[in-house]
């Protein structure tokens, strides 16, 4: 390209799925909807793993991690969109791009990792159930964690810094609904055979070594179930695993549509992004809840909870307001009634948090 032909880009046009005005309303009140039942459904995740001790293992541990991944993950890019749609703009400042781009590749690459850790903890929990707790210690688990951050803030950092190095041409049009990397590459007039160099050498080794990863665990895992006598005791072993192992399928199988395919752009592109962007992090909550007795559990109880907190807020306002309002002693009755009710609140919570046992139904 000659000199004169490039330009200090300040804005991108995101296209997005469709030009027709009618068509916008639509597409608000879809991608809205799904938007805050991903982040609810994630959250309330993390609410129950944090508020049930039961939960503090290294299973939910990377769960709610993953949660809170892919409420991020979701919130980088359908915001932005949902803007757009609702101003009848299309626009998205150069640094708000690189932004964007920054954050979808950090959280993007963090559900890779933690679908891979957990892979491994269903395969230590099954092969060598009676060396779990020594293998899967909190000081792997953090450091696993830790690892698999710092991953992916690095290579995020190194390839929006290569990005702000660029020139861009006259033409700023992204046929996307978000500020796409290999995308975005193609507008460039100055030379990107690094960035090229860098994005699939790190799409390989994000879509590759982690799969390996995931497909050597559960290769150990189906021959130790196989190795169970009892039909039985080999459907509660699968039954640990389905829930990731549908996760890992969607995931991955839209996630490698996208970037294998040779026109990401096309409508069949995006809807395999919208896939991995927005619809497995919704159906996420739904999987692991549904299929899990513990997450169930902890959720009610959280439920249950909010909902005794409230009666005994109630009870001690009347019994202040009868307190306040009365010139002599309380009736017997009154205070009968707000002492069992505290009393039963009490012991309500502290069977709730009493250790006891019970069946695990791992994820």
């Amino acid at each position: 390209m000659e000199p004169g032909n490039q330009t200090s880009v300040s804005e991108f046009l995101l296209l997005g799925f469709s030009q027709d005005s009618e068509q916008q309303p639509i597409l608000f009140g879809l991608f809205l909807s799904m938007f805050v039942v991903t982040v609810l459904g994630n959250l309330l995740i993390i609410l129950a793993v944090i508020s049930d001790s039961h939960l503090h293992t290294p299973m939910y541990f990377f769960l709610s991690n993953l949660s809170f991944a892919d409420i991020c993950f979701t919130s980088t890019t359908i915001p932005k969109m949902l803007v757009n749609i609702q101003t009848q703009r299309k626009s998205i400042t150069f640094a708000g791009c690189i932004t964007q781009m920054y954050f979808f590749m950090v959280f993007g690459s963090m559900d890779t990792f933690l679908l891979t850790v957990m892979a491994y903890d269903r395969l230590v929990a099954i092969c060598h159930p009676l060396h779990y707790s020594v293998i899967m210690n909190p000081r792997l688990c953090g450091l696993l964690a830790l690892v698999s951050w710092l991953i992916s803030l690095t290579y995020s950092l190194i390839q929006s810094l290569l990005m702000l190095r660029l020139s861009f041409c006259t033409n700023w049009v992204i046929q996307h609904f978000y500020c796409e990397l290999a995308q975005a590459l193609t507008l460039a007039c100055s030379d990107t055979l690094i960035n090229y160099i860098l994005l699939y050498m790190v799409t390989g080794f994000l879509g590759i070594v982690p799969f390996s990863g995931i497909l050597f665990s559960y290769t150990q895992i189906v021959s130790s179930i196989l190795r169970i006598p009892s039909a039985n005791g080999k459907c509660k072993a699968f039954s640990t695993c389905a829930s990731h192992l549908s996760v890992v399928s969607l995931f991955y199988g839209t996630g490698l549509g996208v970037y294998l395919s040779t026109d990401s752009s096309s409508w069949r592109g995006m809807v395999a992004s919208v896939m991995y962007t927005v619809v497995t992090p919704m159906l996420n909550p739904f999987i692991y809840s549904l299929r899990n007795r513990d997450i169930r559990r902890a959720l009610q109880e959280l439920f249950l909870k909010d909902v005794k907190i409230k009666n005994m807020k109630r009870e001690l306002f009347i019994f202040q307001g009868l307190w306040a309002t009365s010139d002599k002693l309380l009736n017997l009755t009154d205070i009968i009634r707000f002492s069992h009710t505290v009393i039963m609140i009490y012991r309500g919570s502290q069977n709730t948090n009493k250790p006891h046992q019970r069946y695990t139904e791992s994820i």
